[in-house]
């Protein structure tokens, strides 16, 4: 019945306390409410059974009804619509830079690093819905996978289909990578611009040298994250193509160059990050997710209704049909 009803002076509840009271008085004094008439003997009179005097009650019980009307009444109920409406006052542009050469399909995280990627990149873009984010693919060349957009489904959609393919020339462009990912965001109007850049290698292919895509990030006022991908020592990863196209597994000396990825981040302000399985790629990932709080104001719009006014209305009429019958129809008796 209150359900979405407040009630703004509680307090007044308290007077229902009264209502008790009342009945106990009522009890006690209703004897002395109606004349009385001591006769010896009934004879000579006609007795009648009339029903008027066994509702002479009904009047007390409208009065209290009316009572706790204005009790309710009194202690204020509304409801509250409550609309609220975002804004985002400080936006970031992110761009994931994502190494996809044949070492990513090695299994020291499960099922492959690829694979592991994919699943905590997804979770972090759908905990950035306030922000812009893009893809960018390197192995021994780079491309951009999708600009920068608000439309998460769309890069869900993307990162969701990338995969090895001997199309992208192989190795490791990590400065190819970090240019692309740069020429993405420079000219973004946005006040923060991050690059998430992930590699399982070192830097052995590409015309752009690292040295000098930390240089452009830089001068634009891009933060990059870095992330090396891989465990510690060996690792099964693919040594070769068998004819059926299946690649042969063996067991491979994991190589990250760390040292590099560690001069990229500092170098741009950043933070490197070694992600050596599961669970650590996604407490890295949660990190950055701190790290680069997207800064929203919130307004929150109050509409009041007050229901008091249709319970005063109701104490009135009971008040009302209580005087009229206390005055017509059970006036011998009261």
């Amino acid at each position: 019945m209150f359900e979405g009803i407040e009630f703004l002076n509680k307090e007044f509840f308290w007077l229902f306390l009264l209502l008790p009271l009342a009945m106990l008085w009522y009890f006690f004094k209703q004897n002395k409410q109606t004349a009385e008439l001591k006769i010896s003997s009934l004879k000579g009179f006609q007795v009648t059974n009339s029903w008027l005097p066994k509702f002479r009650h009904a009047l007390f019980v409208l009065r209290l009804l009316a009572l706790a009307a204005l009790i309710t009444a009194m202690a204020r109920p509304r409801t509250v619509d409550v609309s609220t409406r975002t804004k985002t006052t400080r936006g970031i542009d992110i761009v994931m830079a994502i190494d996809v050469s044949a070492s990513m399909l090695a299994k020291d995280l499960r099922p492959n690093r690829l694979e592991a990627l994919k699943d905590v990149a997804a979770e972090f873009i759908k905990g950035r819905p306030n922000d812009r984010i893009g893809l960018v693919e390197y192995a021994g060349e780079s491309y951009t996978r999708t600009p920068i957009t608000s439309d998460k489904a769309i890069v869900l959609r993307s990162l969701n289909e990338i995969k090895y393919t001997s199309v992208i020339e192989g190795g490791t462009a990590i400065g190819m990578g970090l240019a692309t990912s740069v020429n993405r965001l420079k000219d973004s109007k946005a006040k923060s611009k991050v690059i998430i850049l992930l590699t399982d290698g070192v830097n052995n292919s590409g015309f752009i040298a690292p040295k000098i895509a930390s240089e452009l990030a830089l001068e634009y006022g891009i933060k990059v994250y870095t992330i090396g991908l891989g465990t510690n020592g060996m690792a099964l990863s693919p040594i070769a193509i068998m004819p059926n196209g299946q690649f042969q597994y063996g067991r491979v000396q994991v190589e990250i160059d760390e040292n590099l990825l560690k001069e990229i981040a500092n170098q741009t302000g950043g933070k490197y990050f070694r992600a050596t399985d599961n669970k650590k790629l996604a407490q890295i990932y949660d990190e950055i997710n701190k790290l680069e709080k997207t800064d929203i104001e919130e307004f929150k719009y109050y509409n009041y209704e007050e229901k008091f006014r249709p319970l005063v209305l109701l104490a009135g009429l009971l008040l009302a049909i209580e005087f009229l019958l206390r005055f017509t129809v059970f006036r011998s008796f009261v």
